[in-house]
């Protein structure tokens, strides 16, 4: 049976063209007959349709669409105030949009936020906690609000051990530390086993080590869940994301996955060599397919070369002719540090 009520919650002017929400009919047969758009299918997640916001004079979100599927763990990147945050609050109910339209697991925003609340689990930036309450009976106080009932003792018992919180199940909010902090903001969003988390800048603050376990933790989590996280370490999003939605000034710049991002990447071939002696940044230059030259540290040389142009025999080769001595040569790999500078700078 087509559940008809998830259908009708899909943004029309994004996804059925000419096929209005008072024309139940034609849309299920066209789902039937297959020709039902994927990006808004009723197994989606969430929906992203035309979605602007404006705060006065200023424009924060414009005509913003995308769509996120069931197992996902999708980055959401940008400079500040390119409008992240403010894209993670509207999904999640906390601010409404100016325009468009937003459907997660098929409930609308607007005519149905109780229930898109209960399909979310939301963490947000500044992590906002109790801190005169232990971690036990904080997690219980937030049960209680999802009114979980006679699950509240079992969900508390496994968010615990999932987060890793035990260690320090005797402690206060505010004697924990910023990572713990962190997995007790992720541990109640989780609560009460939402389908959906948004995470707004889950590892902000974090030492090398919390980092680490914060993002297995993700890792681990996003198995089972859609998750949705922003964050400034772009080397974190491609250990731990599938796709990366890059926006900038309010607009979708690109929306792919990290490898994709990567292999369609601006720019030459990019090759490391190490000399054992000082050398003169013109000679390398003087290579034939040679774009730009970057001295690195001591004898190190980061060198561009025209796209899909090798220049490394030509390397080996000025070396031999000028009596120097190649330490090491490697091809280097474009950045996601590399793609969203491209896409965002000024």
């Amino acid at each position: 049976m087509v559940n008809i009520r998830k259908i009708q919650t899909c943004p029309p002017v994004a996804c059925f063209g000419s096929y209005q929400l008072n024309d139940p009919i034609k849309l299920i047969v066209s789902y039937l007959c297959g020709t039902y758009p994927k990006h808004c299918s009723p197994e989606m997640s969430i929906i992203v349709s035309n979605i602007s916001k404006q705060f006065g004079r200023q424009l924060a979100l414009d005509q913003v669409s995308f769509s996120i599927q069931p197992g996902e763990i999708v980055g959401l990147l940008g400079p500040n105030g390119a409008g992240k945050s403010t894209m993670m609050k509207i999904i999640t109910c906390f601010i409404p949009p100016s325009s468009g339209d937003i459907s997660v697991h098929g409930f609308d925003i607007r005519e149905q936020s109780l229930e898109v609340r209960k399909k979310v689990g939301y963490l947000p930036e500044n992590n906002p906690l109790y801190t005169d309450m232990y971690i036990k009976e904080y997690l219980e106080f937030v049960a209680g609000i999802h009114q979980l009932g006679k699950n509240t003792h079992k969900r508390v018992a496994e968010m615990m051990e999932v987060t890793g919180l035990n260690p320090e199940k005797s402690k206060k909010i505010g004697a924990l530390s910023k990572g713990y902090r962190q997995r007790v903001g992720l541990a109640q969003a989780m609560i009460h086993d939402p389908e959906v988390l948004i995470l707004d800048e889950p590892t902000s603050g974090l030492d090398p080590n919390q980092l680490i376990e914060i993002r297995n933790l993700i890792v681990e989590i996003g198995r089972q869940k859609t998750i949705m996280l922003s964050t400034h370490i772009l080397q974190e999003v491609e250990a731990i994301c599938s796709r990366a939605i890059i926006i900038n000034q309010g607009k979708i710049v690109a929306d792919d996955t990290t490898g994709h991002l990567l292999s369609n990447a601006a720019g030459g071939e990019l090759v490391m060599v190490e000399f054992d002696k000082e050398i003169q940044p013109a000679g390398l230059k003087s290579i034939k397919g040679v774009v730009t030259v970057k001295k690195m540290q001591g004898q190190s040389w980061l060198v561009e070369s025209a796209k899909d142009t090798d220049v490394r025999q030509e390397i080996f080769r000025y070396a031999v002719d000028n009596g120097l001595t190649v330490l090491s040569m490697q091809k280097q790999s474009n950045s996601l540090e590399d793609v969203f500078q491209q896409l965002t700078k000024p």
